[in-house]
Parts: structure tokens; sequence; C-alpha cells
């Protein structure tokens, strides 16, 4: 059977063997999406733990409104004309209404992808920029002694809102919710300070309660404020099957239910081999984004089996200290000793690539530089085909297979 994997815009095909086991994860079919819970408009009108946003704000109000950038799924362009429609209903000027990309570690973007992102309807009717981690206003600090450092243009908005889209986070629990804030429109020292939790062992996908990360970044959300959530829930073809509106953790929270009834996968057993992809564009722009897939995947896993990585990373590494420690370090067990005794934002995707090599061989199929790959410990190839026979001849005929066409959407369990 041919199984097909995102790979930018484009597909990779893998032919499997009839006579191999393969377990394939996608999300539940038993979910029964009804058309309401899809729509933006329902949802704004019935907030989770909140009044009506339009109740909430006043005329003359500046409003921030925070979303993601380029290398997120998150299809603003979808809920904006409806967002502003509720806010002029409660009297709030277009012109006091500006969207602001969260970069948090990421490049900055060009007009074009602030556009595509944004809608035209929206590009042409409020203000539309990045976060600019130059121009920042201290806030506070967080119990855990992570500085709320916050873009300017959100920290002084009178009235704020956060968008996202919800899915599995391989250390912050979920995304969504307050991450728009922390690390969304943070400083990079506010950031560190954040995911240095993440060596914790409580930090992990599909946990919030006890996450001392997730409870950092809702500390640090509550202290810089924010008044209302839109967040989303997206099949593997990126539509909205889910809108959740309200108070940040209350809709947050249901929100998270949903995808947990949709995406969790229990499996009996590891597999020997894994193939992985993250979907395609724009979630595998770089390895950086790619890693998210990988993280999943490991949980699918025998030891000493091996993951069959597929992702363009058209970009390369995506981040300048990541690149640098997946480049110069000696081994994967340099990688994660490295951020256990020093932790560095970057190093810490690194790292995590670290520890899945600990348990099993890496096969990444891209459109990186070869050299490099090998570099980084991993095995290149072009073709998911051909990664996967090679994979097969070292394991033999008798290794079973998972796939996993939406890596990082889907959290395997084992039972």
């Amino acid at each position: 059977m041919v199984y097909e994997f995102g790979f930018g815009k484009e597909i990779q095909k893998v032919d499997i063997p009839d006579n191999i086991r393969v377990r394939e994860l996608t999300a539940n079919k038993d979910i029964e999406f009804k058309a309401i819970d899809a729509d933006v408009v329902n949802a704004l009108e019935n907030p989770i733990g909140s009044k009506r946003l339009r109740d909430i704000v006043n005329p003359g109000e500046k409003i921030a409104i925070i979303t993601s950038d380029i290398t997120r799924p998150m299809p603003t362009y979808k809920v904006m004309p409806a967002l502003i429609e509720e806010l002029e209903a409660g009297g709030v000027n277009p012109s006091d209404i500006t969207l602001v990309f969260a970069l948090g570690s990421h490049r900055k973007q060009t007009p074009d992808e602030q556009k595509r992102l944004a809608g035209e309807y929206a590009y042409n009717k409020i203000n539309v920029v990045d976060s600019d981690i130059d121009d920042c206003v201290h806030m506070g600090v967080t119990s855990s002694g992570t500085p709320v450092d916050i873009t300017r243009v959100v920290a002084e908005a009178d009235r704020k809102i956060a968008l996202g889209n919800i899915e599995f986070h391989y250390f912050a629990g979920y995304s969504g919710g307050y991450k728009a804030i922390m690390p969304g429109v943070s400083t990079p020292a506010a950031i560190q300070s954040n995911h240095k939790l993440m060596i914790r062992p409580e930090s992990c996908a599909g946990r919030l309660e006890g996450n001392p990360v997730r409870e950092d970044i809702e500390e640090a959300g509550a202290l810089c404020g924010l008044d209302f959530i839109l967040n989303v829930v997206l099949d593997e073809h990126k539509n909205i099957v889910k809108v959740v509106c309200g108070d940040p953790i209350k809709a947050h929270r249901e929100g998270a239910k949903f995808l947990d009834k949709l995406y969790t996968k229990e499996i009996d057993c590891g597999a020997d081999i894994v193939i992985v992809s993250q979907g395609g564009a724009p979630k595998d722009l770089n390895l950086y984004q790619t890693q998210k897939a990988l993280d999943n995947s490991k949980h699918a896993v025998k030891d000493g089996g091996i993951i069959i990585l597929i992702g363009s990373c058209a970009e390369g590494y995506g981040e300048h200290t990541f690149e640098d420690w997946m480049l110069n370090s000696e081994s994967p067990d340099a990688l994660v000793n490295k951020i256990r005794e020093n932790f560095v934002l970057g190093g810490h995707k690194a790292a995590a690539i670290g520890m899945v090599l600990q348990r099993a061989e890496i096969y990444l199929v891209s459109d990186m530089d070869p050299e490099l790959v090998k570099r980084s410990f991993m095995k290149p190839y072009t073709s998911a085909q051909q990664a996967f026979d090679d994979a097969l001849a070292k394991l033999g005929k008798s290794a079973d297979v998972i796939t996993m066409p939406y890596g990082g959407s889907v959290l395997p369990r084992v039972k």
C-alpha cells in the first residue's frame, strides 16, 4: 500500500509491502463534527467563562490582537472579519485595532507574508505589525523568576485579545491560550527563563496541571493581562473544526479537551519503524519547527528503532543557536548534557533531538545539505521511499511500521 506524506507544498510517497504490519495514526474517526462548533460567529456570541467581547471593550480603547506568525497554521484570515465586526459592535474604531504577529524567537516577516496571514480585509482595515523584542515594557516577574517583558504595542493596549490554534506541545502541554503572550510577544531572555523549565519531567505533551512550563506561561500572561481568547482546533487538512472563545483559561481548557478526543491515539506497543511528517507547509519550513513532529513520534518508536522524519526544511535549521548546537556538538549525549548544565534558548531544540537519538536513529528526508544532516547525527535522504527501504533492510522484513502523516498533531500513548 502507498502512503503519502506532506513535504513542503509537495508529497513524498512510501510503498510498504502488504506483509508488513502497518498502523496509521491519524485523527480519531468517531468524532462527530458539528458545523456550529466551527462557526466563529457562534463562538463569539457564546463565550466560555466571559462576557461577550463587545461588552468588554469600550469606544476609544486601544486594542491589541495577538496572533501566530508564518510558522504556525493558525488561519487568522478566516477569523478576523467576524472578530473585527464584534469589536466594532462594541464601539471600537478600526484605527484603534492593531494585529500583532507573535514572533517569539522567530524571524521578521515580509509585508506579503503579513498580508497573506491577516487576510486582505483585516490588512486594509486595521494596523498590522510584527512583535518587536527591542521595544518592550517590563510588567513583572513570575514566581519562577521569568521576567514579563512584553512588546510595547501589546503591553500598552487597553484590551488584549489572543488568537491561536490548539495542538499538543512537547513541553508546554498544549499550544494556544496564554502562549500568545509567553513566548509569543516576549523577549529572548524571558523565553529562555520560561523554557529552561522544560527539563523537568512534568513538562510534557498533553499535560496542563502540574506542568511547570505551562504554569509559568499562564502566570506571565496574567501579569501582562489578557481579556479574551479566540482559539481554534484544526483537522489534518488545516480546516477549523472547533472554535473556543472567552476566558483565557476556561476557554483554552475546553479546546484542549476537544483536542484530546480528536488526536490522542492509544497504541498497544511501539513500532520498529515510524514514518512521520509535519503534514507539509508551513509546519515543515525549517528543522526548528519540524522537530515537533519528531518529538511526538518518539512515543511511537521502540528503543533501537528508526524514525523516518519527513520535512522539507527549505529554510534549513531555522534558528542560529539551534544550528550551532546541532553542528558543533560531539554526540547526541553531549547535546543533552549541555542543556542540563546551561540552558540556552535554541539549544533546547537540539537537546530534544538528542534525547530522541539516545533511543532511536533518525533518517531525515529533507531539502537540507546532506553533509549538514550527517553532522547533526541524522542520516540524510531526499526520498522517503529510499529511507524506508534502507530502514527495512537494516531492521529486517519482520519489522513493523507506524505512520504519522500529521505528526505534529497526533500524540501516541502506549496503553
